[in-house]
């Protein structure tokens, strides 16, 4: 029997555009893609460009990693300091937005550890360290090897079926070109209509996209670069993506 093959992940995202102006006016997006929006700016530096490094890196930031990258080890003090640098570590909270980038492989930890003293406050990521306050006495104190499990965030109402992330579900979210992020509302809607001008509303049109991997690596990409029209750059000239396009009656 043939394996069967699973698609990548997407979510959805709803883009509502003015065809007379050929204009984004706004997107409409679930949970999921504002996760990933959020989760943006959880990532490190050196995770950035990593994930942008196949397709081109943005700006001089990226000069920066490539020469950390090419520099022969024999100028770096140490190899986990580059490593360090070019893979920066991360806590084990991902949240579920973390399935629309690429596999990270930066270095992630899951434990703490301090040293024996019951005052003391300090932790480690690498075990056995040595401690900066016990560090100075002799013995066992001033290895850092007692193991801490790191405890990722819990929510305190028992009632909520919320999988984690960022911001509340069931609600519809606004997104503008420049990624700006509010609550949806029909007031909100009006203001923006009113805003660009736009008197015939029947002429509007909504299309429909998937966002998987790929996409969202090149709204990574577009959101550090000197753009107010991030949607804009990423999905109209895309029309391949689009799954349905219909007009608002």
């Amino acid at each position: 029997m043939a394996a069967t093959i699973s698609s990548p992940p997407t979510v959805s995202l709803k883009l509502m555009i003015d065809p007379k102006s050929n204009r984004l006016l706004f997107a409409e997006a679930g949970k999921d893609f504002v996760d990933f929006l959020f989760y943006i700016m959880s990532l490190p530096v050196g995770t950035v460009m990593k994930l942008l490094g196949e397709q081109g890196t943005v700006g001089c930031i990226g000069n920066i990693y490539g020469s950390i990258e090419n520099l022969d080890d024999s100028y770096i003090l140490s190899a986990p300091e580059k490593e360090m640098l070019l893979k920066p570590m991360l806590t084990n909270y991902l949240p579920n937005a973390a399935f629309l980038l690429p596999s990270l492989q930066s270095s992630t930890h899951t434990n703490l550890y301090k040293c024996r003293s019951r005052s003391c406050l300090n932790v480690a990521i690498v075990p056995d360290s040595r401690c900066p306050t016990n560090g100075h006495n002799s013995g066992i104190h001033n290895s850092m090897y007692q193991n801490l499990t790191f405890v990722n965030p819990t929510y305190n109402d028992p009632n909520s079926v919320d999988d984690g992330g960022f911001v509340e579900g069931g609600v519809p979210y606004m997104i503008m070109d420049d990624l700006s992020v509010t609550p949806m509302s029909a007031k909100s809607i009006i203001t923006l209509l009113n805003e660009f001008d736009v008197k015939d509303v029947g002429c509007l049109e909504e299309k429909v996209i998937a966002v998987g991997v790929n996409e969202c690596v090149e709204l990574l990409r577009a959101s550090m670069q000197e753009s107010k029209a991030v949607l804009s750059a990423v999905f109209l000239v895309k029309k391949e993506s689009f799954i349905k396009s219909e007009r608002i009656h």
